[in-house]
C-alpha cells in the first residue's frame, strides 16, 4: 500500500500576530495504523514511525514533486489567504507627538 501524505501550508497560531513561520510548505504522512492505549500507564502509542516525519519545504510544487519521486500519494490543501488588517494609525502612534488629544489609561 502506497504511503498517503497531505501538503499544506501551516496556519499562523494563536500566539502569533503576524505571519512568521507561515510561509513554508508540509508533508505530513498520514497515520497507517490506529493508536492502542497502554494497559499500564494508560497512553496512547502506536508503532508507526512515519506518522512522526514532518518534512518542510519552501513550495508546494517542491513538496508535490518530493512525492511525485518518491512515489507518495498526496494530497494538497491550499491555504486561505487572511486579508491585511492595516490600521491607519498602528500602536506606535499612540505615543506620537502629533496626537490632538492626551492619551490616558
Amino acid at each position: 500500500m502506497p504511503m498517503r501524505a497531505r501538503i499544506y501550508q501551516p496556519a499562523r497560531n494563536a500566539m502569533q500576530s503576524g505571519t512568521a513561520k507561515t510561509k513554508i510548505w508540509v508533508l505530513d504522512f498520514a497515520p497507517a495504523e490506529g493508536r492502542d492505549i497502554d494497559p499500564l500507564m494508560g497512553w496512547t502509542a502506536s508503532g508507526d514511525t512515519q506518522a512522526q516525519v514532518r518534512l518542510k519545504f519552501d513550495s508546494c510544487e517542491s513538496a508535490v514533486a518530493y512525492a511525485k519521486e518518491n512515489g507518495i500519494s498526496y494530497s494538497v490543501a491550499q491555504p486561505h489567504k487572511r486579508k491585511p488588517n492595516i490600521r491607519v494609525r498602528g500602536y506606535g502612534e499612540n505615543f506620537s507627538t502629533d496626537r490632538r488629544t492626551v492619551w490616558t489609561h
